[in-house]
């Protein structure tokens, strides 16, 4: 059963917002202060990282345009590209994904075990216990259906972007005798300390490039997808500088070195004690929103998979009736499951993750050039157009090759293991395909 479109363009917008604001932007400036080392560096960083990512989602917008599909981040690879290729930047990124989920849920059930546990159960144990039941409460979700999950979505989002404005606005009742000053400078060069923020930075700020996965799901894609890619995107950015901005007003450089839990850490400067677990509340609510996109979006990938031979036919099954992938759906959940049994610290794996993400995305975008060429027929045909070609798409390849620089002269271990893990991925398509082949040929 092939997918049909269910999604509009407010639904795909709530989707962009979700990919993107997930639990990174109430950790990761913490982060970012320690790398900058300085007020001016951090917000420059930020500034910057905004008008990079603005870029990407230019360039993904009208990718998703020109190739809407189902999976299209691995579509569009294989497209462009080769399918191999396209296999071993995709099952890269999807265990990194499922990582990235498992690791937000713990800190999810951090925010939120102390305002639902007694303090002898504030344990290791349960924190993945609870991460593990929020994981499984949206996996039932998803089985009742793609715009049930689209519509939890929707207020899930909802409740994350209430928050940021929260925060933000309360820093007009905030007094200015709370700040902390104190800050510890970055001793490295302007350079070093540009590029090792990106890292944080644009991990905070990616996501966004998975709404391509839903091309098979949205209702004229052609136009929607730039749209919500467009307009989601624009509304981060403006919640990002602005949340920013509050946690350096009422924390200090130093008060932003010193702690991750920031929302939380913020409200309860502000607010008192009530405050934080409200804050807490509402972190928890957008590690759902991050969470569920995960689920929604990830499976669709598994699809474009077993649609190309790559995967069995089970990974593209779809219900008729809910359009979900269900085999699809709860290989994905656990991915993430496993992956919580041994994930303990996020900043450990940022350096890992963004390495996957640099490349992927860099190469991702970097297949707008051959797309326009393979699809020339759309061209005056009303279809979106990125404007300032070819500067906009360059900016954000550039960008990112950058940050991939910084991260193997910083942390070389980290790359060589995550360039091992593409080339095994490698490994396993020829595999894949090589007995496909035999099959085929004892058939004869």
């Amino acid at each position: 059963m092939s997918i049909k479109p269910r999604l509009n363009r407010f639904d795909l917008t709530m989707i962009v917002i979700s990919l993107v604001i997930g639990m990174g932007i109430f950790a990761n400036p913490s982060e970012v202060a320690v790398r900058a080392g300085s007020a001016w560096i951090f917000f420059g960083a930020w500034i910057f990282g905004g008008i990079v990512t603005l870029c990407g989602a230019l360039t993904f917008a009208e990718i998703g345009a020109r190739y809407p599909a189902a999976g299209g981040f691995y579509k569009v690879f294989s497209y462009c590209y080769h399918p191999a290729f396209a296999f071993m930047i995709n099952w890269v990124l999807i265990i990194s994904n499922a990582a990235s989920v498992a690791v937000v849920a713990i800190i999810g059930a951090n925010y939120i075990n102390p305002v639902l546990l007694p303090a002898d159960m504030q344990t290791a144990l349960w924190v993945k216990i609870v991460a593990l039941a929020s994981v499984l409460i949206l996996y039932v979700l998803a089985f009742l259906g793609i715009k049930v999950s689209a519509r939890t979505q929707n207020l899930l989002t909802l409740f994350k972007v209430l928050a940021i404005v929260v925060l933000c606005t309360a820093v007009f009742m905030h007094d200015d005798s709370h700040v902390v000053v104190t800050g510890i400078l970055h001793s490295g060069s302007l350079i070093t300390a540009l590029g090792l923020s990106l890292v944080p930075i644009f991990f905070t700020y990616g996501g966004y490039q998975q709404t391509i996965n839903f091309g098979g799901d949205i209702i004229e894609p052609k136009t929607n997808i730039p749209k919500g890619i467009r307009v989601g995107i624009s509304v981060v950015i403006l919640l990002y500088l602005s949340i920013n901005f509050s946690y350096y007003k009422i924390l200090g450089l130093g008060g932003l070195q010193q702690t991750t839990t920031l929302a939380a850490t913020m409200a309860g400067v502000i607010f008192g004690s009530i405050g934080s677990k409200i804050a807490s509340i509402l972190m928890f609510a957008s590690v759902l929103a991050y969470i569920n996109v995960n689920v929604m979006a990830n499976p669709r990938v598994y699809y474009a998979m077993s649609e190309d031979g790559i995967l069995p036919y089970i990974f593209r099954k779809v219900n008729p009736r809910t359009q979900v992938q269900e085999f699809g759906v709860s290989f994905f959940v656990l991915s993430i499951l496993v992956i919580l049994f041994f994930a303990d610290s996020f900043r450990k794996m940022l350096d890992y993750v963004m390495f996957f993400d640099t490349i992927g995305l860099s190469l991702a975008a970097l297949s707008i050039f051959i797309l326009r060429k393979k699809t020339k027929q759309m061209d005056g045909t009303g279809i979106y157009t990125i404007k300032w070609f070819p500067w906009v798409p360059l900016i954000f390849i550039l960008s990112y090759w950058f940050v991939t620089v910084n991260i193997f002269v910083n942390n070389p271990s980290a790359a060589v293991i995550c360039l091992s893990t593409f080339a095994v991925g490698l490994v396993i398509y020829y595999a894949s395909t090589y007995n496909k082949r035999d099959k085929t040929a004892d058939d004869f």
